[in-house]
């Protein structure tokens, strides 16, 4: 395929990729388990696509920050923190995407878990009752619950249905059709 072929491709994924975490965030928040004090977004099942394809990385980020930017109540904060969370995440889940555990690239969907657990904790942990960020409002205890919270929910979403999804699209075969550049 030609140079020009191939980034039209990776263009195009990348924007599927972004329209289905969008619609996915949507669909959590209509069922009222994307706002929950353990957040389970549906969305970050996409974070194991890195593993597959680099248009994940960029298709994440705008997925991550349009979803932030029309449902999150934090504001500006959240759509940079959040979105910032989820590239640092899908780069270097797809930077350890050849590290795997029995065939799983467990590595990989750890990464949002981590990056989300601390970047949104702090975030979390910024806030005053008023929903305001300051970090003159930061709680180190506060910041500890937030990064168990945020972090399970990270841990249910993203490394149980993350890979999941992962040996689905593996056993079908299905990745090599959807995501060859």
């Amino acid at each position: 395929m030609k140079k020009q072929g191939k980034s039209v491709l990776f263009l195009a994924q990348a924007g599927v990729i972004a329209a289905i975490y969008l619609v996915l965030t949507f669909l959590s928040n209509a069922l009222g388990i994307g706002s929950m004090a353990i957040q389970c977004r549906l969305s970050e099942l996409l974070t194991i696509l890195p593993v597959f394809t680099p248009a994940a990385v960029p298709g994440l980020a705008v997925g991550c920050f349009l979803g932030n930017l029309t449902t999150s109540p934090l504001g500006p904060i959240d759509w940079f923190a959040g979105t910032a969370a989820t590239l640092l995440a899908a780069l270097t889940g797809r930077a350890l995407r050849r590290v795997r555990l029995k065939g799983l690239p467990v590595l990989s969907s750890l990464m949002p878990v981590v990056f989300n657990a601390v970047i949104v904790g702090f975030e979390l942990a910024c806030l005053s009752a008023a929903n305001t960020f300051s970090l003159a409002n930061f709680v180190w205890p506060v910041f500890f619950l937030n990064i168990g919270t945020v972090g399970l929910g990270e841990l249910i979403v993203c490394t149980g249905g993350g890979l999941i999804l992962f040996a689905i699209l593996e056993r079908k075969h299905a990745a090599k059709r959807l995501f060859s550049l």
